[in-house]
């Protein structure tokens, strides 16, 4: 256990020293801002169009300016979003120690690879939730100054429920971008698996198997194209929790037997 609370205190001041935390914080944001605006077209369309805004297409992409709008915005943001900005997170986590020429260094350390492992994936864990509770209070906040209608604690605790769910499936799937940001020692190769999965997961959803397809699951969990009681079955929650346990023993063997000498 103190291995593991030492992996994770430097881990922790990795991310703590570098640009990427704030970087990520400001990324994120522009979705509840983006938000916001959307909600001040809809709730005003002539004064939009008089400052040259196009509020039809405000719209068709959110609907109405009212909170269970502005919440879904915001789920979608965590699921479809969450994807680019927490994998680029797990592949500066990973990536920085090949790009630095530290892997060498770091694995001859008296820590265990697995301790290693365990506690990167911890604090990327840890700081994707953070990010997706800070994208929550912002869409928050946001929407109190926006004044928009449609507020009630049920809808908040329901909204929650959708947002932190999107983002743990989100989460859960990581360990695959972990996974080939190591074999490909770098960040090129992590980068193109990250929009793979993203147009595969359109693609996949569009014929009608996202249920099936685990890069798909968490937009459709968000409600990015519709109710996902009539989307996603139980078989889809377990495909991930497979997909998820399948990646950790992967990324894990990877770890353990690879060669870290070139």
């Amino acid at each position: 256990m103190n291995t593991l609370a030492a992996a994770l205190w430097a881990e922790t001041l990795k991310a703590r020293r570098s640009k990427v935390p704030l970087v990520s914080t400001i990324g994120f944001s522009f979705a509840p801002l983006a938000g916001g605006l959307f909600m001040v077209i809809l709730k005003d369309p002539e004064a939009a169009r008089s400052m040259g805004l196009i509020s039809v297409k405000a719209q068709i992409t959110i609907g109405s300016a009212d909170w269970p709008a502005m919440f879904n915005l915001l789920a979608q943001a965590v699921a479809i979003g969450g994807t680019v900005l927490f994998g680029i997170i797990t592949i500066w986590a990973f990536g920085r120690e090949f790009s630095d020429r530290t892997a060498k260094d770091l694995l001859a350390l008296p820590t265990s690879r697995a301790t290693i492992v365990t506690a990167k994936c911890i604090v990327i864990a840890l700081w994707s939730l953070a990010l997706t509770l800070f994208v929550f209070g912002t869409g928050l906040l946001v929407g109190k100054l926006v004044d928009i209608p449609g507020w009630s604690m049920a809808l908040l605790g329901a909204s929650l429920v959708d947002i932190l769910g999107a983002s743990l499936l989100t989460i859960a799937l990581l360990p695959f971008v972990a996974l080939i940001t190591s074999m490909g020692r770098g960040y090129l190769l992590p980068f193109g698996w990250v929009v793979l999965t993203i147009i595969l997961a359109q693609i996949v959803a569009f014929t009608g198997w996202g249920d099936f397809f685990p890069w798909a699951i968490p937009a459709l969990f968000s409600g990015a194209a519709g109710p996902r009681a009539d989307l996603l079955g139980l078989h889809s929650y377990l495909i991930i929790a497979a997909s998820c346990i399948l990646g950790l023993a992967a990324l894990y063997r990877w770890w353990r037997t690879a060669d870290q000498t070139k």
